[in-house]
């Protein structure tokens, strides 16, 4: 039966994510165990791609292979690896386990094999159960049979993949995984799935692309997703901040200047306009640039010219803009303090890119990957959520978005630590940990209060069933706090019989 599921997947057309998560949902069955993990290779690190029977926030975790000496192992030979069920080898999945949240691993089976494509190391499957004797030596040669099976699966996801990237006209092979170091797009939500199909299109045209978004959404993390899927990926992507040019100096560092051309002057410079020609320019914070600046990127986007200060003639460039703000330019036009032409000019594709509080269970996944990076920067065994943890979270409206999630996690770490928490324990984070700010723990704090909003775009709208399980995603959280977690009582303050309360947390994630 097993055999009959995995390749009816392989000739079904299934979206990506869909096919691997059905893929470890059907070796879950065969195998009975308590977890199966899909992971990735990217550089020396291994990423959760599916998984079940692991938390939530699992999927954001990042295992670095040299910190974690059985996914090292399983990654060092072809064969299926299997460990003794008194190992002392460190379990990555310590405290992450669905069945046993916040808990070390009992003695168990534990057992995963390295996958290859295109003869070359692609990751691993990792299969964990809490019995001792599950994987028997049947199931060892069973895990070996499907394994042909399984990069399979995985090549046809791939090669659907770039027929994708075929069909946008692309003539060279995509390829879904970041850089090494150049940072990843974290998230499953509609949304944020939405917003990455756009930009694939996008990223292959020419045309300048505004990214709008409220401080700490990764506006700068997008500008680069973009860059590495255009066409121009293999030239530089050069970054300037223009909030942190001086007036005086604003222009000599974007167009350059020449010897003599002021006080202190000695040598020709180029500016970052000649960094990048041939590829991308980020212009993070563009709302900031001095009127007079203003003036000539316009004719910068005009005619691709720039001209060095003190320089007689102009010189040709050959760059894309990416302009970033999280500013109302529309206002700052009005104001007077944008030039309307060139706004005109920037805002040719404007994408807005979603707050953390649009994106549902992202904010889960984000925090999976601060954990984990903490837990490597403090020396820790390992560092989890507990549910009413999860649940804060949710509710939480994230004024400064991911960066500020990335700090709350860093602190609360720092805190528990400096409570006398031993590195060689799992640790739990609770809500008060994290020290949430009480003003923005209910959805109607997530208004902005200066004056009438600009009309949404289409890629802003969200389905009506996304908006109703987000609002009571947020209702049922405010409840529990507000009945410490007593899940009677909470039924009763939203007037809910408790068994229909249980179920509907369910189906939301909640539980």
């Amino acid at each position: 039966m097993m055999e009959e599921a995995l390749f009816a997947d392989l000739v079904t057309e299934l979206p990506n994510a869909v096919r691997l998560q059905r893929l470890v949902h059907t070796l879950h069955q065969r195998f009975r165990c308590g977890a199966v993990v899909l992971l990735r290779l990217d550089d020396d690190t291994l990423r959760p791609l599916a998984a079940v029977g692991l938390v939530k926030e699992a999927l954001g975790r990042r295992f670095v292979v040299a910190q974690h000496p059985r996914l090292a192992a399983i990654l060092s030979q072809r064969e299926p690896t299997w460990f003794e069920p008194d190992s002392r080898l460190s379990d990555p999945y310590d405290g992450l386990l669905d069945a046993r949240i916040g808990e070390p691993l009992p003695v168990h089976d534990c057992m995963g094999v390295s996958l290859y494509v295109e003869g070359k190391l692609w990751g691993a499957l990792t299969l964990d159960a809490l019995h001792a004797g599950t994987f028997d030596d049947d199931a060892r040669r069973d895990l070996q049979r499907y394994t042909l099976v399984i990069e399979a699966a995985i090549r046809i996801t791939r090669l659907e993949h770039e027929n994708r990237g075929l069909r946008l006209a692309r003539t060279d092979v995509l390829e879904t995984a970041p850089l090494a170091g150049e940072g990843e797009i974290l998230g499953q939500s509609a949304v944020i799935r939405e917003l990455l199909r756009e930009l694939a299109v996008v990223a292959d045209s020419e045309l300048p692309v505004l990214l709008l978004g409220e401080t700490g959404v990764g506006k700068e993390l997008f500008a680069r997703w973009l860059h590495r899927h255009s066409r121009r990926r293999n030239n530089p992507l050069v970054l300037v901040n223009c909030a942190a040019l001086p007036e005086s100096l604003a222009e000599s560092e974007l167009f350059g200047h020449v010897k003599g051309a002021f006080s202190g002057a000695t040598t020709d410079r180029p500016g970052r306009f000649d960094a990048a020609n041939g590829g991308t320019l980020l212009l993070d914070e563009v709302g900031e640039l001095p009127l007079s600046v203003q003036a000539k990127l316009l004719r910068t986007l005009q005619n691709g010219e720039i001209q060095r200060l003190g320089a007689d003639k102009p010189r040709q460039v050959d760059v894309r803009i990416i302009a970033a703000t999280n500013r109302n330019l529309r206002e700052s036009v009005r104001d007077g303090h944008f030039r309307a032409d060139l706004y005109h000019r920037l805002s040719v594709y404007p994408v807005p890119i979603p707050p953390l509080r649009e994106r549902d269970n992202d904010v889960l996944i984000l925090a999976g990957y601060f954990l984990e990076l903490n837990r490597a920067r403090l020396g820790l065994r390992s560092m989890r959520l507990s549910p009413a943890a999860e649940r804060a979270l949710l509710g939480y409206a994230w004024p400064g978005n991911i960066r500020e999630l990335e700090h709350v996690i860093s602190r609360a770490a720092l805190r528990l630590l400096s409570r006398g928490a031993s590195r060689s324990e799992i640790l739990t984070l609770e809500p008060e940990l994290l020290d949430l700010d009480s003003e923005h723990t209910g959805p109607l704090m997530t208004l902005a209060d200066s004056g009438p909003a600009p009309a949404p775009t289409e890629a802003e709208i969200v389905s009506l069933r996304e908006t109703v399980d987000s609002a009571q995603r947020q209702a049922i959280v405010r409840a529990l706090q507000a009945s410490g977690e007593n899940w009677a009582q909470a039924a009763r303050l939203l007037d809910v019989d408790s068994s229909n309360l249980h179920k509907l947390a369910r189906r939301l994630k909640l539980k």
